[in-house]
């Protein structure tokens, strides 16, 4: 199978490839049989077996899709030397490297590498490859990204206002101005864990003021993302009837 036909397989986006939609499917498969284990405190044999298949499974890809770098990012030799920095690649290597990481127990200093254990979790996000869905709302992110830059923003300063002027407003209250940051950022967002939360009544006039605007705020990127989320949807269906006529 020539290098054309791997990256119509594995990189496909054209409707009714079969292989590469079988492609799609197997991975996808694949990635949810190798989170099973991360739902267990203890591992067994099987999950260890699990573990070998589906990293060789995550080898053979990363080193397919490294092959055909030119192909996905048309810039040439440069490719090569650019993919392994891609999001996609950077997520594909931290999902492989913790199973590759078996060190002994009696070199203290090596411990440290079972941290890469933790990213394992990223195997997760290898399904936006995969899933038609997720690979929208990540496009839909890029396009909207100014608009999602401005609302972090503007979230992220009220934070730090709405921090600052309750850590003077109750000083007893908070111990230091991380725990002023934790409650403006779970008022702001209306969560309300009630674990540290104002007694006098400046206090509560800000926590008031605080979780009408997080409504406010946290209904933007939503309605943001939706109405980008409907605009590609709608994008996507005119193209595919442009190419049906």
């Amino acid at each position: 199978m020539d290098r054309e036909k791997i990256y119509a397989t594995i990189d496909g986006d054209e409707e009714g490839n079969r292989l590469s939609n079988f492609y799609n499917y197997f991975m996808m498969i694949t990635i949810i049989i190798s989170l099973i284990p991360l739902a267990f405190k203890n591992g067994n044999m099987v999950f260890t077996i699990f573990d070998k298949i589906t990293v060789v499974i995550f080898i053979v890809d990363y080193i397919l899709r490294y092959l055909t770098a030119d192909k996905k990012l048309a810039k040439g030799a440069l490719s090569f030397l650019l993919y392994p920095i891609t999001p996609m690649a950077i997520i594909d290597l931290m999902s492989i490297l913790p199973s590759l990481t078996i060190l002994s127990s009696s070199f203290r200093l090596l411990k440290m590498f079972r941290l890469l254990r933790t990213f394992r979790v990223f195997k997760a996000f290898k399904m936006v490859r995969y899933s038609k869905s997720m690979s929208i709302i990540v496009e839909v992110i890029k396009k909207q990204k100014t608009a999602l830059l401005a609302v972090g923003t503007f979230a992220l300063g009220y934070v730090l206002i709405a921090a600052l002027v309750v850590f003077n407003v109750e000083p007893n209250t908070f111990n230091n101005f991380f725990e002023a940051i934790y409650w403006a950022t779970v008022s702001l967002t209306t969560v309300g864990y009630g674990d540290i939360y104002p007694v006098s009544t400046a206090g509560r006039l800000v926590t008031m003021v605080s979780s009408f605007i997080g409504i406010a705020i946290v209904a933007l990127p939503s309605g943001i993302v939706t109405a980008g989320y409907l605009e590609e949807i709608k994008t996507d269906k005119e193209n595919i009837d442009d190419e049906v006529d």
